[in-house]
């Protein structure tokens, strides 16, 4: 591990102090799952970590304001996939922050730092970009929100300016009643990384909200209105038509070591089915959202 100095800031107007002066030299730290790892094996190597666990302005709760849920940038995978607002209103959520890693690492990661990191394969990117998620950055400009669908750039690049830190994350409240869900697969159970990772979400008006990622780039978002797909009772023919123009964007990379883009393309639609299937009977028994 390449040597670098270690700050501790109080404040949020401290920490983003250091990462404006210190540029691209800086890294944030908070629940550091990934960037330890980054860091040992030399793939960042920044002249400075800045550990963010100590600010107070970066929440460490889930609460609901007005019409939204709000999870504080510190707040923990483990304390997400317990939540019962999130189990009850965000359940692919739920269910993908249970996924990540393992205990240990679940009750270390951040929401927050899973998204920042901006990987292809992180978990939590589908189920948010369904719910429409809103990023809140404070950064050296002040204030803004970066919806989730903008927030992701590309393998490792996300969409926050020198010197900012995302201090929420928003999830607005369903306005209508919908079925979601969140599926992956790995090569084994545990905490490998997803050679597929997908979230779908049918709503009482008959569309379709469709999130995949480990098969490009980045995680996508594709909807549908008024689609067969929200259809229970739907040939499997009609499903399958219906639902190939919006698993048309995936391009799994040949590099990968985890499965062949062949594999993860025939597992995409398999995944997809059965995420659909789910989600509509989870739909029709009011049983999650």
């Amino acid at each position: 591990m390449r040597p670098f100095t270690y700050e501790r800031p109080a404040t949020l107007a401290a920490a983003i102090g250091i990462l404006e002066a210190r540029g691209t030299e800086a890294i944030a730290l908070a629940g550091g799952t990934d960037l330890i790892i980054s860091l040992r094996d030399g793939s960042v190597t920044p002249e400075v970590v800045v550990d963010v666990k100590a600010i107070e302005d970066l929440g460490a709760t889930i609460r609901v304001d007005r019409d939204q849920l709000v999870i504080g940038a510190r707040v923990v995978m483990e304390d997400i996939a317990r939540d019962p607002r999130v189990r009850r209103d965000f359940i692919a959520l739920a269910e993908a922050a249970a996924v990540v890693g393992s205990v240990q690492i679940r009750n270390r990661a951040t929401l927050a730092g899973n998204i920042c990191n901006a990987s292809p394969a992180a978990d939590t990117a589908p189920a948010l970009l369904i719910y429409g998620a809103q990023v809140v950055a404070v950064g050296p400009g002040g204030t803004r929100r970066i919806s989730i669908d903008d927030f992701f750039l590309g393998p490792g690049v996300c969409a926050l300016a020198p010197g900012e830190l995302v201090t929420e994350i928003e999830l607005p409240l369903p306005a209508q009643p919908r079925g979601a869900v969140h599926v992956r697969r790995t090569r084994r159970r545990g905490h490998d990384l997803a050679s597929v990772t997908l979230a779908c979400a049918v709503l009482g008006d008959g569309s379709v909200r469709l999130s995949y990622g480990s098969v490009g780039p980045r995680p996508l978002l594709v909807t549908a209105e008024a689609t067969v797909l929200a259809d229970a009772g739907a040939s499997a023919e009609a499903w399958s038509a219906s639902l190939e123009p919006l698993l048309a964007a995936a391009s799994p990379s040949a590099r990968s070591m985890r499965a062949s883009p062949e594999y993860r393309l025939a597992m995409l639609r398999v995944l997809a089915l059965r995420a659909l299937d789910t989600a509509r009977r989870r739909l029709a028994e009011g049983a999650a959202a």
